[in-house]
């Protein structure tokens, strides 16, 4: 990682020193690693710069059946004790590429998403790549959020009041599930969106921009990809690159949380306009400053407090909660 990044002028101090701090650390880059060791090395790492872990009076594994049978593992968060009245329910789609990531690497930020909003949240373990490759990550969060839509009641939550929401590739598969939710005549109130993956080629001036020494490097992106995509046809998939949706009409609304020097920020107001243009109401925020993962680093960076505070508060607005 060079200096002429970590001192990029886009950068607030506290990032800068979260970026030296990375390069002191001196590990070794995600992508020169296998995918199974890359998973350990993101679990053992997702907590260090995380606010501290909130107590809730409600925290629940279990497992939803995949399309084939498979029982994918989950983890329910409520903020009030089993028995009260029905809440309305996020189901989070973690980050990582579609290669990393699990329940474990995003349960401070699910347990704070549930304890600012006042909602249910969900977290899904959907199956990652290589193993499993394009489209099953887009079908086990599908399936995840139709049978939450069927069996909400017995989970405590309201089948009324649903939103779909996550970070980065996470993201990704939320604004692919708020299309699929559409098409299936299931109403979402909102769908949450982190630096979502947007676009099937990685060519926008910010990919450019932002493409070494700000978290998630160019190699990176290309690492995880190649797991998940095999082919063109599959890149140029809607299910994987969501600006290649043929229709967003009448998908559910949106707010969408960017940060700044990402490369991945310029694909996400490309996909806010395509809503926009669509007459869907999206509320974007752009987080100066910041690179991509933020949210993760509460600790040390005030940016990832206030994304979620805005989240929750989109929350509690989309359910009718305020």
């Amino acid at each position: 990682m060079t200096d002429l990044h970590i001192h990029h002028t886009r950068l607030t101090p506290q990032m800068r020193g979260v970026l030296q701090g990375m390069a002191r650390a001196g590990h070794p880059p995600l992508h020169t690693r296998t995918p199974e060791e890359a998973r350990k090395a993101y679990e053992a790492g997702s907590g260090v710069l995380e606010v501290p872990k909130a107590a809730l009076p409600r925290v629940e594994d279990f497992h939803i059946p995949a399309r084939d049978g498979y029982r994918m593992p989950a983890r329910l968060y409520a903020p009030v004790e089993a028995g009260s009245a029905a809440l309305p329910l996020l189901l989070y789609l973690h980050g990582g590429g579609f290669t990393i990531g699990s329940i474990a690497t995003h349960d401070v930020l699910c347990r704070e998403l549930a304890r600012l909003s006042g909602a249910m949240v969900v977290s899904l373990e959907y199956r990652l790549a290589p193993e499993h490759r394009f489209p099953t990550a887009s079908n086990d969060a599908w399936d995840a959020l139709a049978w939450l839509a069927q069996h909400a009641a017995t989970l405590g939550a309201d089948p009324a009041r649903l939103a779909v929401g996550g970070d980065s590739a996470g993201g990704t598969l939320a604004a692919v599930n708020a299309i699929l939710a559409r098409d299936a005549g299931l109403p979402l109130a909102l769908q949450l969106l982190f630096y979502p993956g947007c676009a099937a080629h990685q060519d926008t001036p910010s990919h450019a921009t932002y493409s070494r020494g700000l978290v998630l490097e160019e190699p990176a992106i290309s690492w995880f990809f190649g797991h998940y995509v095999q082919s063109r046809a599959e890149r140029e998939d809607w299910r994987f690159a969501p600006l290649h949706a043929p229709d967003v009409e009448g998908v559910a609304p949106a707010w969408i949380g960017l940060a700044e020097c990402d490369p991945l920020v310029d694909e996400g107001v490309d996909y806010a306009d395509k809503l926009r243009a669509s007459g869907v109401a999206v509320d974007l925020e752009i987080y100066r400053g910041v690179t991509h993962e933020f949210i993760k680093m509460g600790r040390a960076v005030p940016e990832a407090l206030k994304a979620h505070a805005d989240a929750a508060r989109a929350l509690r607005q989309a359910f009718g909660m305020e």
